[in-house]
């Protein structure tokens, strides 16, 4: 209720917990702590970690003496340094989110409060208050409009920050798809939008009750204004609001057209009164901000299985080392008791039981705690490599590529499918006007080809035109020559592009005209109008000027038809000034078609011909028809959409059945435009296939507007269900028998074909709908998969998320959805990787994508360089990190057997804290970072390279059991070679240096050393970071041991520094050194010894392109000849057109005030960054596999 907020509180959705009511109606919050919940909350949610968990389990295990013989600080210093690093990172992102909290919290608003305008802050705002907002405020909360400063109480809203969309779209309160003029009032007074509002933002047209709309601003009749709202519950549906308004006795129906979202911004209007319907969380912009589902990589899947695996491979081996224990002290214990007695109470099961925890303590680097943070931060290093990536901006439009996300750049790297959309992602969305039949005429000449003469092939001089577009290109001059004579079916078909559309001029200057288009179709069309003489120049809600042949005509306009994508089609009904009622229409070719009068069969047949062959050239092609009216049927006619339109019950249907009763008439012709593809697609497609991706193109269009893109991919058998459009009409039994059969045919021509071919094919699929059927889905995928591309035509948004899951849940592979629109955000979604495109349909998908950037050429960038490096650089880290831990522990273990199983650590307590931390951290991050197999060109020269990534060939269960046989192998050599050198070894003077702080110190420095060679080994790409840290970091060790093993340490903390004087006594012994010389060599000889029998009897692919990049000359570029297309599919009016504003074209709501000229943001001219050239590319046929490396 209005103006009653004890009222109100008695509702659920006002207060819906104790913590909204402490927060205020209206205040929101975000943030996930605060300065008394932080430490805590944040605390329990790292130690769910399983890996935190266990070190916080060994912490509290080093506490009981009896078990421990590690200090403490070898487990604190760790776990307090990744949990304080972690807990930095949270409570900087929480600090910034208290701070945009607050910053929106206390934004202030007048609000309505005992008769008088107070300003408040928003989190102060209750439901059922009214509150003023003025021109550029943010909306406060869910509002229902009121009033208004503008005629008939509209306002306008900029909806961009509620749903990321830049596009143009009008919304209205009354939808009607049909004006006429006599119910518009003489006095009324029109508005008309600003130019920039056309074209920088998405304003939508909202309109108060004309109930409310009485109220105007008066703070009287607003302070006792009482109404009752009744609606629905809370939720995150932006497209709707269903309620009802009680007023004095009254109720008055609610939609989504009389309420202003929080999120929107006030455009245009100087002032508008709102009542509060929601608040705070219950409005509808922070119902939708619910929590994403987190995407993790394979790797990620695979990690979690490994380190439960050496959790249990960690067991095992502290049971074998227990029982030996037990098995040691029944048999040996004895003899020691004199100097070491036991305690009361312990026999060999209970020793044995204490040194099973024991020896969990001392190997717990088998699961390293430092893992999971140096994880995260080469994958943040690797977001900004493309953040940073210079040839992947887009200077037009100032546009950047951007990681959304820093947790699946390898994942990029292992990327078997790719799903994209085609207008906007493949295509530019800008249209050109190609190709036209009028009257069973073809007009239209390609591009200049040699031979030609005179005229022909060139553009056309339009300079008798003074309103001609000067940007505006054709080829066929005979087409000038008829319009310029007078023909008069050709000055019919121009007429109707003048005529039948929604567009909204704009004229800067006296002859500069600028069109405003619901999509690129009609501008095209409207345009090349224009430039062969009847310019569209002005409309007004009653009429529609235009220039034909340079004279002034003004049609009155008497209904709009418009467009949505069930009708596929738009009409205008008009009134020449001769007096003459005509209806124009143009739409789908089928629809158009079935509604001709049977008069027009002849010419019906040869347009049909010429529409197959504008497909054959990939064109979008539109049919034209139009209708003479008698005046009677047209007022009868009238009479019946009032009744119609004033409905309360199926409204809609019955005004499609009026439509459908008057949109008959005779055949003018058909137009064709192109999409061009963006520029670099099909060398992408190219590139992508040759890396053996599969590509699936899922798009609205139907299938003979894709036949641009299908000979893009010319390289490529076309393999087509040909012509199953007709399966909708089909029963359930024939659809079924139809679509197997067509299925057998395709998989019987792919098993016919050489083994040489058998990755190609294409295949184009135009009954998803269906094929996604649970008995059928099977059947599409084994057809589907055989091909390299398929091609889905007329797929919904929810059919496109369908197909991703079908190909996920069945093939076990890793899949890239890449799309430009908000149809395109469930695929995206669903997909493990989703690429935005930032083009012409809006923002929505890029602000649920993962990765984005303005070209779709920029993918094959993104996945054959940077996804390949990063799953390469994880890879090595995994591989590497695994294998100095595990040989670090394995000497433990070898070691348990000569000291009694007493669990005695090998190494110095300093040196075990510091291994991870310190001496061997930086050197593998340097690797993570900045390793390349090979550079940037020869990852496009050579696609087959990403093959591994897809066979998860460098990091598996299978890499990981090789990487543990290789630690083990090592660290045999580390302990027993170290052992057999020391063993009754004397110092140069005669004195015995056989002790266990000598010992210690070889091994742990045999060990660092041999490590270090093994991450020289697996760096191909050498950087001056990677010397530094790496020499940098032996030298710290040096220099850290002669400080910790000196006597002055030994002095100030004599418990926690023994070692005294170890480093100096033992590293001035030749055999020492010596010693460590052998070790390393035995480390790595096998590796050196298999890799060069690798490379010699079994070579990869990458050392094949190793060996030939050293000459540094890249091949010629082979000459490419374009395949001769042919086609006998057609395409249809746009699937994706969208709704158009012909109910706002007539109810005059566009008209305000005249347009100012608008600066351009970015210039049109590309820098050599961004300029892509066509490129080629070759392959190198791979032998057999090779083994897997170690």
């Amino acid at each position: 209720r209005a103006n009653d907020r004890e009222f109100n509180l008695s509702y659920e959705y006002a207060v819906s917990t104790v913590i909204d009511y402490l927060f205020q109606d209206n205040a929101i919050k975000t943030s996930k702590y605060n300065i008394f919940t932080f430490l805590p909350l944040n605390l329990f949610e790292q130690f769910q970690r399983l890996a935190n968990a266990y070190f916080l389990f060994l912490l509290c295990l080093q506490l009981i003496p009896e078990i421990s013989s590690l200090s403490w600080f070898t487990t604190v210093v760790p776990l307090v340094l990744v949990l304080s690093m972690t807990m930095a990172k949270d409570g900087s992102d929480d600090i910034n989110r208290h701070r945009c909290d607050r910053q929106v919290n206390n934004r202030k608003v007048e609000v309505l409060i005992d008769g008088e305008l107070r300003s408040e802050k928003w989190m102060d705002v209750q439901v059922g208050d009214i509150i003023k907002l003025e021109n550029n405020q943010f909306v406060t909360a869910d509002l229902l409009l009121l009033s208004s400063s503008e005629p008939l109480n509209l306002v306008y809203i900029e909806t961009a920050e509620l749903d990321g969309c830049v596009s143009v779209a009008f919304k209205h309160a009354f939808v009607f798809t049909f004006a006429f003029l006599n119910c518009m009032s003489s006095s009324s007074v029109f508005l008309i939008l600003p130019s920039s509002s056309f074209r920088e933002t998405n304003l939508k047209v909202k309109q108060a009750l004309t109930v409310t709309g009485e109220l105007e601003d008066g703070i009287e009749k607003l302070a006792n204004f009482n109404g009752e709202v009744r609606c629905e519950p809370p939720n995150n549906r932006l497209d709707k609001f269903t309620g009802t308004l009680t007023l004095k006795g009254e109720m008055y129906s609610l939609d989504n057209e009389r309420v202003l979202l929080r999120g929107c911004t006030l455009r245009n209007t100087q002032w508008c009164f709102g009542l509060v319907v929601f608040g705070g969380p219950d409005t509808k912009l922070m119902q939708n901000c619910g929590k994403t589902t987190l995407k993790r990589t394979s790797i990620d899947r695979l990690m979690n299985v490994l380190v439960l695996s050496i959790f249990g491979f960690l067991a095992i081996m502290c049971l074998i080392l227990a029982v030996g224990n037990g098995i040691w002290e029944y048999q040996e214990g004895s003899k020691f008791a004199a100097f070491l007695p036991k305690q009361e109470g312990v026999n060999a099961p209970f020793s044995a039981f204490l040194t099973f925890w024991s020896y969990v303590i001392i190997l717990n680097t088998v699961v390293p705690i430092s893992l999971y943070v140096s994880v995260e931060i080469i994958r943040l290093g690797n977001s900004f490599y493309i953040d940073w990536d210079r040839k992947m901006y887009y200077p037009k439009s100032d546009t950047p590529a951007e990681a959304r996300t820093t947790t699946l750049n390898e994942e990029l790297g292992q990327i078997k499918y790719i799903f994209s959309d085609k207008t906007g992602t493949l295509t530019q969305n800008i249209m050109t006007f190609n190709k036209c039949s009028i009257n069973g005429k073809s007009y239209g000449e390609p591009y200049q080809c040699a031979g030609m003469d005179g005229n022909r092939g060139r553009y056309v001089d339009f300079s008798w035109n003074n309103l001609a577009d000067p940007k505006f290109c054709f080829h066929d001059h005979s087409l000038v020559e008829v319009v310029r004579e007078g023909n008069p079916e050709v000055q019919a078909f121009f007429r109707l592009l003048a005529l039948c559309h929604t567009v909204m001029p704009e004229e800067k200057k006296e002859g500069e005209l600028y069109y405003q288009a619901q999509s690129p179709d009609e501008g095209a069309l409207v345009t090349a109008a224009r430039n062969f003489g009847f310019v569209f120049r002005s409309r007004t809600p009653e009429s529609i000027t235009v220039v034909e042949m340079g004279e002034l005509v003004t049609y009155e306009l008497l209904a709009v038809l418009d467009f949505n994508n069930v009708r596929k089609r738009m009409s205008v009904i008009v009134r020449s000034p001769e007096g003459k009622l005509t209806l124009y229409c143009k739409g789908a070719d089928t629809i158009i078609f079935e509604r001709l009068n049977p008069s027009c069969s002849k010419l019906k047949e040869v347009t049909t011909e010429h529409l197959n062959e504008y497909a054959g050239d990939g064109l979008r092609t539109l049919a034209l028809a139009y209708k003479d009216i008698d005046p009677e049927y047209m007022e009868e006619w009238k009479l019946r959409h009032h009744e119609a339109s004033t409905a309360m019950d199926e409204r809609e249907e019955k005004l499609d059945a009026l439509y459908e009763e008057i949109e008959k008439g005779l055949l003018v012709g058909s137009t064709a435009v192109e999409d061009k593809l963006q520029d670099g697609v099909p060398q992408t497609i190219e590139q992508l296939s040759k890396a053996d991706i599969k590509i699936w193109v899922l798009t609205g269009d139907k299938q003979g507007g894709l036949s641009s893109l299908e000979y893009t991919i010319n390289r490529l058998q076309l393999f087509s269900l040909a012509h199953l459009d007709s399966l909708f009409s089909l029963s359930e039994q024939k659809r079924q028998r139809t679509l197997c059969s067509s299925c057998r045919q395709t998989q019987q021509r792919k098993s016919e074909r050489s083994s040489s071919e058998s990755t190609d094919g294409l295949l184009t699929i135009t009954f998803v709908a269906f094929a996604l059927e649970k008995d059928m889905e099977m059947e599409l995928l084994r057809t589907a998969c055989m091909c390299q591309t398929v091609i889905c035509c007329r797929v919904t948004p929810l059919q496109k998320a369908q197909v991703v899951e079908l190909v996920k849940k069945y093939k076990q592979a890793i899949t890239l959805a890449i799309g430009d629109g908000a149809n395109d955000v469930s695929m995206i979604k669903a997909a493990h990787i989703g690429v935005g495109i930032s083009g012409q349909e809006g923002m929505q998908a890029v602000l649920s994508s993962d990765f984005s950037f303005a070209q779709f050429r920029y993918l094959q960038r993104l996945l054959l360089v940077h996804g390949r490096w990063s799953y390469l650089r994880m890879c090595k880290f995994l591989r590497y990190f695994f294998y100095k831990n595990f040989t670090f522990t394995f000497v433990h273990f070898w070691y348990g057997f000569f000291c009694g199983f007493s669990a005695q650590t090998v190494y110095d307590e300093w040196f075990i804290t510091l291994y991870n931390l310190v001496y061997t951290a930086l050197p593998v991050l340097a690797l993570s970072l900045f390793d390349q197999d090979v550079n940037d060109r020869w990852s496009f020269q050579y696609p087959k390279l990403y093959a591994p990534g897809q066979l998860n060939q460098y990091f598996s269960k299978r890499a990981f059991v090789y990487t543990v046989l290789h630690s083990g192998y090592s660290s045999l050599v580390l302990f027993f070679i170290p052992w057999a050198a020391m063993y009754d070894t004397v110092r140069d003077d005669g004195k015995d240096i056989v002790d266990y702080q000598s010992f210690a110190l070889l091994a742990q420095t045999c060990l660092l050393i041999a490590v270090s060679i093994q991450l020289g080994l697996d760096t191909h790409y050498w950087t001056s970071v990677n010397q530094f840290f790496l020499w940098g970091s032996l030298c710290v060790y040096f220099a850290v041991i002669f400080t910790m093993y000196s006597n002055g340490m030994f002095l100030i903390f004599t418990s926690s520094f023994p070692f005294i004087g170890t480093a100096r006594n033992s590293l001035n012994q030749p055999n020492v050194w010596l010693t460590m010389l052998l070790t390393s060599i035995l480390c790595v000889l096998p590796v050196v010894a298999y890799r060069f029998l690798r490379i010699l009897l079994w070579p990869t692919i990458n050392d094949k392109v190793r060996c030939r990049g050293q000459d540094k000359v890249l091949p010629p570029v082979p000459r490419r000849v374009q395949a001769r297309r042919v086609s006998t599919r057609r395409s249809g009016y746009a699937f994706s057109h969208a709704q158009g504003y012909g109910d706002l074209v007539t109810s005059g709501r566009f008209l305000r005030w005249t347009p100012k000229s608008r600066l351009a943001l970015f210039s049109q001219t590309d820098s050599p960054l961004a300029q892509t050239q066509p490129q080629f590319y070759r392959t190198i046929n791979e032998g057999g596999e090779p083994p897997l490396s170690p």
